[in-house]
């Protein structure tokens, strides 16, 4: 399979990863978009918007719910950063 195959494959899974979390954010007013995919580094790249962006738990958020539901689905991801 092409590397670009393979990435978009794995993006595909991000995104899903996602989708699962986002009625969670979007129940508190915030919301989360999707940046970008870096596998050279394992790096997933998402914007936390609405109430999302300027809450102070956000990134117990990002890093106990987000990430771990991506890791859990996509194991190549090795974190997630807030853009």
């Amino acid at each position: 399979m092409a590397k670009k195959q393979v990435k978009n494959n794995i993006e595909d899974k991000i995104k899903k990863s996602i989708e699962r979390v986002r009625p969670s954010l979007q129940a508190d007013g915030g919301d989360i978009e999707f940046i970008g995919w870096y596998p050279e580094t394992g790096i997933v790249q998402v914007s936390l918007v609405g109430h999302c962006a300027h809450c102070p738990m956000s990134q117990m958020t990002l890093k106990q719910g987000i990430e771990a539901e991506i890791k859990k689905a996509v194991p190549e991801v090795k974190e997630v950063i807030n853009a």
